[in-house]
C-alpha cells in the first residue's frame, strides 16, 4: 500500500471541507466552477481524482453530466455509496497521469482539484495536465489546484518550529523552496512554477485565485466565528482572493485555465 493510500485510507477529507475553516476553500472552488459551468448548455464534467465525491456528486445532483475519476479504492467506495442511481454520475478507477479510457476533446470542463498536491516529479506535473487539456473541449475550462510553498515554511517551519529538523533533513532549497517526497505526502510549488506550466500547454490562463487565503493561518479562530461573523470573513475573502499580490500566501490556489481554440 503507498504512502497516499494509507493517508486517505484514514483521513476524513469530507470532514475537513465540512469544517468552517474547509468551507472557504470548498466554497471559493464550487464559486468558480458555477461561473466557468454559467452559460454553457448541457456541459459534461470531468473530475480527475475526486477523492470521495465532494464536488463531482454535487454537481451531478444539481442535473450536470459528471465523469469521476479516482485513484484510491477506499475514497471511490465512499463516492459510490452517497450515490442513489439517478444521479447523472459514471465513477471510474483511474489515474491522472493515464486517462487513455477517456476520449480527446469530450468535456466542457475538466477538474483537477488534487492530484497536483501528490506528484513530486516535473515530469508526471505536466504529464496530468497534459491528460487534463487532452480530454478537454477546446473553449473548455480546466481548474487545477495547487498546495501553496510559503504558507508551509511559514507555519511548519517556523510556527511550529520545525526548522533545525528540516534543515537536517535538507528539506529546503537554499531560495525556501520545500523538498518534498512521497512519504511527505504534499508538493509544494509557487506561482511562478504554475506559469511556467501552463505555458507548456495550448491553454490561456482565465484566473489565479486564491482557495483558502488566510484561512488556513487563522482555523481556531475561523471555526468559532458565528454565523453572521463568518459570512463577513467570506465577504472579505471573496474580495481580495483574486489579488495577485497576495496569491502565494494562500495554502491553496486554484488556477483556471480555457483550452485555445474554437467551442
Amino acid at each position: 500500500m503507498s504512502y497516499l493510500e494509507k493517508y486517505y485510507n484514514a483521513y476524513d477529507e469530507e470532514g475537513r471541507l465540512l469544517s468552517r475553516h474547509g468551507q472557504v476553500e470548498y466554497r471559493t472552488t464550487m464559486k468558480y466552477i458555477r461561473d466557468g459551468l454559467a452559460g454553457m448548455e448541457q456541459p459534461q464534467i470531468l473530475e480527475i481524482g475526486a477523492g470521495t465525491g465532494r464536488y463531482s456528486v454535487t454537481l451531478a445532483r444539481e442535473g450536470f453530466a459528471v465523469t469521476a475519476v479516482e485513484l484510491i479504492a477506499h475514497n471511490l467506495e465512499l463516492l459510490r455509496a452517497k450515490l442513489n442511481g439517478t444521479e447523472p454520475l459514471t465513477a471510474l478507477q483511474g489515474n491522472a497521469l493515464d486517462l487513455s479510457m477517456l476520449p480527446d476533446d469530450a468535456f466542457d470542463m475538466t477538474l483537477l482539484l488534487g492530484p497536483m498536491y501528490h506528484l513530486y516529479r516535473a515530469e508526471d506535473q505536466r504529464q496530468a495536465l497534459r491528460e487534463a487539456v487532452r480530454v478537454t473541449k477546446p473553449g473548455g475550462l480546466i481548474l487545477v489546484a495547487y498546495c501553496m510553498n510559503e504558507p508551509t515554511v511559514l507555519q511548519y517551519v517556523f510556527a511550529q518550529n520545525h526548522l533545525r529538523e528540516v534543515q537536517a533533513n535538507r528539506m529546503l532549497t537554499a531560495d525556501w523552496h520545500c523538498l518534498s517526497e512521497e512519504k511527505d505526502l504534499f508538493q509544494l510549488i509557487r506561482t511562478e512554477e504554475i506559469a511556467a506550466l501552463d505555458a507548456l500547454f495550448d491553454v490561456e490562463r482565465v484566473k489565479l485565485v486564491a482557495a483558502d487565503g488566510a484561512t488556513n493561518y487563522f482555523r481556531p479562530m475561523v471555526d468559532a466565528m458565528d454565523d453572521e461573523t463568518f459570512a463577513q470573513w467570506m465577504a472579505y475573502h471573496f474580495a481580495i482572493c483574486e489579488r495577485q499580490d497576495l496569491i502565494g500566501a494562500s495554502h491553496h490556489t486554484l488556477d483556471i485555465l480555457r483550452k485555445r481554440g474554437e467551442r
